[in-house]
């Protein structure tokens, strides 16, 4: 085990957005492992030469498609599938705004032999597809970016809703709490939360709402199935 050694051994990327794929820049100290995604965010990701600096003897690209399986480590299966969503920010100036399941913004189902689990950070609106992939999983881990559309406009940091940025709010008639009220799942937990979401303070009346719906809002040092 060297000086500069990591447990990392795989990097699943659903998203080319900046905040999914920004962290991959802090594990270029020669560190071996293998990054998976599908063929368009790979692309999204050669488009930008910074990414070189993961020197390619030694991170591993692989493109993998929706519905095939793959092991990105040893007891783990793995099977992406795309969900609604958009372009990247960065990317909206050479490509327009589009808001279609194009490839890259994706969901994954993670199995062991013990449970399975449904991953979804960024979700633009949830479809009647998206409702019967997950159901039934051990766990779903779900895009709670913002609680309400409007919430970065009426916080003053922003002139997008969050819609606009390719995020399903929690509340409203179309939102995640009703719309993912009736499926089945064992555990379900926000992760994505940005800052500006009042279900981050502990005794908001938003928090206290989606604990009572029966949700779990991620935080550092979650354990999911304790």
């Amino acid at each position: 085990m060297g000086l500069r050694h990591s447990p990392i051994d795989a990097v699943l990327l659903t998203s080319a957005e900046v905040d999914h794929v920004a962290g991959l820049l802090t594990m270029r100290e020669r560190q071996p492992f293998a990054v998976f995604a599908t063929p368009q965010i790979l692309d999204t990701l050669a488009l930008n030469p910074i990414f070189d600096v993961l020197a390619p003897q030694l991170v591993t690209r692989h493109a993998v498609d929706f519905e095939q399986s793959f092991e990105p480590v040893g007891g783990l299966l793995a099977t992406i599938f795309a969900v609604p969503g958009k372009v990247p920010l960065w990317r909206e100036n050479q490509e327009g705004i589009s808001d279609d399941s194009s490839g890259t913004t994706v969901g994954v189902i993670l199995e062991s032999s013990a449970k399975r689990i449904a991953y979804i950070p960024g979700c633009a609106w949830i479809d009647d597809d998206l409702l019967r992939r997950i159901a039934g999983v051990d766990a779903l881990l779900f895009d709670g970016t913002v609680f309400r559309d409007d919430e970065l406009i009426q916080a003053g940091v922003s002139e997008k809703t969050g819609r606009r940025m390719g995020h399903v709010p929690m509340s409203g008639q179309d939102g995640s709490l009703v719309r993912l009220r009736d499926v089945p799942a064992s555990r379900r937990v926000f992760v994505h939360i940005n800052n500006t979401n009042p279900v981050l303070v502990q005794d908001s009346p938003e928090r206290r709402l989606v604990e009572q719906q029966g949700w779990i809002v991620a935080h550092d040092g979650l354990r999911i199935f304790p």
